[in-house]
């Protein structure tokens, strides 16, 4: 089969590999009917190369119809339609039971003191072959695949495989009060469905974003969308009578512009691997940017609430301003499997109140991966989600 695969630095290739095959008795074979690249992916193409092997099948966002089905499978069959969760996990366990399906203790990857695993997404969450590929194994199939028996198209349905679950649990973690004001720091993918999910629950959003083309898709739902600069905490301010914002969504991650750690990230990415490992989970520092406006942004007493993703062990935080202004923090993988049956009917409103179906911005063929990557990195071409079609 033919899948993308991490070569280096900034470099993926499309490769042919040898087709997965069943494992355990649970497991199942989809055809990748589409698969999305992610902003965390970029993480994996920029700062995360050195628990990277050459070869690794990158992807976590997929959806496919079954090819193929082990014995004790019993909730699947042949020909069934199904959207996969990007966390591996079994559905009885500890964590499991209690929607914490990030934790999985039966996927952990203990030897890195990681959670689940991941499809896709390095030694540190189990080198799991990845989800860009025309075929794609999935473990735990009574459990973790979402059966979808509608017949419209997949990017209706496909983003329930990570960005749409990680937006909604960063505005449930943010828990604002009814028609509270809720900052979004971000205007990625799952920066644009925060800001939707946020003010279809009949909150105040303003969004923060440098990117021109990021805030008009915004503003063209609905969201009041402000550039970043250095006025930027006071226009908030000045906007909520001096308070600040009641939650504060960071929508970023580990590679927020205008930090000087996105530089030292980068250098030590360039290091030789075994260096590099040791030097980023003893003592990394991830670029704060996006994180430390939204602590700035939040009110007294207010939420901030973290979907992007951080890697640091050793990033400084202002803890007596935390302290002192009592905020409440909350972050997390997306638990995908928790928030399905909540987020069910918003993906199968016709009316589509999120924009699923519009979202996507750049639709290519699986060979068209490296240069895709290259342009939803460098923010070119107003690339906002690339949706990829292995079967073309």
């Amino acid at each position: 089969m033919r899948a993308v695969t991490w070569q280096g630095h900034r470099h993926v290739a499309v490769e042919n590999v040898a087709d997965p095959k069943l494992v355990e008795d649970d497991d199942v074979i989809i055809s990748v009917t589409s698969a999305a690249i992610c902003g965390s992916d970029l993480h994996l193409y920029e700062v995360l190369g050195p628990f990277m092997h050459r070869g690794d099948i990158l992807g976590h966002e997929a959806i496919g119809v079954v090819q193929e089905a082990g014995p004790a499978v019993r909730e699947l069959a042949v020909g069934d339609r199904v959207v996969v969760p990007f966390n591996i996990c079994c559905g009885h366990c500890y964590m499991c039971r209690r929607g914490l399906q990030s934790q999985c203790e039966t996927t952990q990857v203990r030897e890195h003191g990681s959670g689940a695993a991941l499809f896709g997404y390095s030694e540190l969450y189990g080198s799991v072959p990845g989800a860009q590929a025309e075929l794609l194994r999935v473990p735990f199939a009574n459990y973790g695949p979402i059966k979808i028996t509608d017949d419209r198209p997949d990017e209706r349905y496909l983003y329930l495989s990570d960005i749409l679950p990680t937006a909604w649990q960063a505005v449930a973690y943010a828990d604002p009060e009814p028609g509270s004001t809720v900052v979004v720091i971000g205007l990625g993918p799952v920066g644009q469905l925060c800001a939707r999910i946020a003010a279809g629950k009949g909150h105040r959003v303003i969004a923060v974003d440098p990117i021109d083309y990021r805030r008009e898709i915004a503003s063209e739902h609905g969201i009041e969308s402000i550039d970043l600069d250095q006025q930027t905490v006071e226009t908030i301010m000045d906007a909520t009578e001096g308070r600040g914002a009641d939650a504060s969504i960071d929508a970023v991650g580990m590679e927020a512009h205008g930090s000087p750690a996105k530089v030292a990230q980068r250098a030590a990415g360039m290091l030789p691997d075994t260096v590099a490992r040791k030097l980023m989970t003893n003592a990394g520092v991830d670029a704060l940017g996006a994180l430390s406006l939204a602590l700035q942004t939040a009110r007294r007493g207010g939420t901030v609430s973290l979907a992007g993703v951080y890697g640091g062990m050793t990033d400084p935080l202002p803890m007596m301003q935390m302290f002192d202004r009592q905020l409440q923090l909350r972050m997390g993988q997306c638990n995908v499997r928790h928030w399905i049956d909540e987020l069910m009917p918003l993906v199968d409103d016709a009316e589509d109140p999120l924009g699923l179906e519009s979202l996507a911005t750049h639709r290519l063929p699986l060979v068209a991966a490296p240069d895709a990557y290259r342009m939803f990195q460098r923010k070119e071409d107003n690339c906002l989600k690339i949706i990829l079609h292995p079967q073309r």
